[in-house]
């Protein structure tokens, strides 16, 4: 049976519905009242592993889950060794520095040297300010950084954001950007590599789905670019397939319509 590690959260739902496409069924895991941490499919191939989004790589690269679905982000900071295999075009957010609206400060290097910076992200902070050749002491929180510059413990924090509400209902403000994050598709290498091709056609339908979703979501803001379809799929290497199950999905009279815009 296959084990896939599913963080619990933000990316859960894209998550189920991804996995879905492929044919497995976890939609159990989003049922409000399901207590239970590991949930098979009606069909048996598989099973979800409920966990926290951090623990989803260690699952993944000790084998005990052959499949997982993870932030870049955790797999930056953890760096354990697992196959990073699709990148599944959802839960977008970006790492940032950031600080008091009125400190003054308006990059990263403004920082004095030796300040307290607060994240959750020591790993890739430390990187990110190695890098800049700026001593900082940084101050491991689990949870609600934003209280570290509020309560004058840090200058500043290092934190992922994706709207940006927090910060400002807060009263900080991002100065630099550190990366991009998005959810990812990871898998354990070794079971990869024994693969007997039931997991390869499940990587494969998954990232079919997420090559779509890209497809969709360029086409929805910017119509013309429907145009532009067939030299995409021809650059991913996937055209027959893709337009194939575009052609399915979305019908040719929307794709008609969306050419003619």
């Amino acid at each position: 049976m296959i084990t896939v590690a599913l963080a619990k959260g933000a990316l859960l739902k894209d998550s189920v519905a991804r996995f879905a496409a492929a044919g497995l069924d976890f939609s159990a895991v989003l049922d409000k009242d399901n207590r239970q941490l590991m949930v098979p499919t009606p069909c048996g191939r598989a099973r979800a592993l409920l966990v926290r989004n951090g623990d989803v790589p260690t699952y993944v690269s000790y084998g005990q889950a052959q499949l997982g679905v993870v932030g870049s982000d955790v797999l930056k900071e953890h760096q354990l060794p697992v196959a990073q295999l699709v990148d599944l075009g959802f839960g977008g957010c970006r790492m940032s520095v950031a600080v008091k609206a009125t400190s003054g400060y308006q990059r990263a290097l403004d920082l004095p040297a030796h300040c307290r910076v607060a994240s959750k992200f020591t790993h890739c902070a430390r990187e990110y300010f190695d890098a800049l050749d700026l001593p900082v002491e940084l101050v491991h929180l689990n949870g609600s950084v934003e209280l570290g510059p509020i309560t004058g413990m840090s200058e500043a924090i290092v934190d992922l954001v994706a709207t940006g509400r927090t910060l400002r209902d807060n009263g900080l403000v991002e100065i630099e950007e550190l990366f991009r994050s998005s959810a990812r598709l990871v898998g354990h290498p070794l079971s990869m590599r024994l693969d007997d091709g039931a997991l390869t056609e499940i990587v494969t339908a998954i990232r079919t789905d997420a090559d779509i979703a890209m497809l969709f979501n360029i086409v929805t803001f910017v119509p013309q670019a429907m145009c532009w379809i067939p030299m995409i799929l021809s650059g991913c290497g996937v055209a027959k397939p893709v337009a194939e199950k575009i052609m399915r999905s979305w019908g040719p009279t929307i794709l008609f319509s969306l050419c003619h815009v």
